[in-house]
């Protein structure tokens, strides 16, 4: 996992820990000093999630099966208004950014224990992608696709008996 921007060292630990226990893989945490002036569209005032995955550093440790870029500015693709994250399906690489996921921009208090639930939840998600796994239609699944952040709350952080199955054949 690269945190492309400040993040806790705690909260990385913890999306760390489990991611780890979804996956049964060990998940290592960088930094990442990506330069996103590049990949900034003043017009939306976002940053282009496609442009951006693309140019992940992957020339960090060779040994990484996955790597996920973890940001903190909003993220969009051309046909979407913004996107909590983004995976190339079957591949290496994926997104995610806390952005949307803050409940500060939603004119809520702040929450970080939900912050953690969203990210973590996101990040697994999208890793369930690099593994070739799709949107799931179980509402419970972490592969459940999610266009609000209510929809990521309703969702565990957890894959469904059928996306696990399907994730021991890959």
């Amino acid at each position: 996992m690269l945190s492309c921007g400040p993040f806790d060292r705690d909260f990385l630990k913890k999306v760390a820990v489990a991611t780890e226990a979804e996956y049964h893989y060990p998940v290592i945490s960088e930094e990442c000093h990506l330069d996103l002036n590049p990949f900034y569209n003043p017009s939306r005032r976002q940053y282009d999630g496609n442009r951006l995955i693309r140019n992940l550093p992957l020339n960090t440790k060779s040994e990484y099966s996955k790597l996920v870029g973890l940001f903190r500015v909003d993220l969009y693709i051309p046909i979407l208004t913004y996107i909590f994250g983004q995976a190339i399906l079957g591949e290496k690489s994926a997104i995610v950014s806390v952005y949307r996921l803050r409940n500060e921009l939603y004119g809520l208090k702040q929450d970080e224990e939900l912050l953690l639930s969203r990210t973590v939840k996101e990040v697994i998600h999208e890793l369930g992608h690099t593994f070739g796994l799709i949107h799931c239609p179980v509402h419970t699944c972490v592969m459940h696709s999610s266009t609000y952040v209510e929809e990521i709350d309703l969702k565990s952080a957890a894959l469904c008996h059928s996306c696990r199955e399907l994730l021991s054949k890959q």
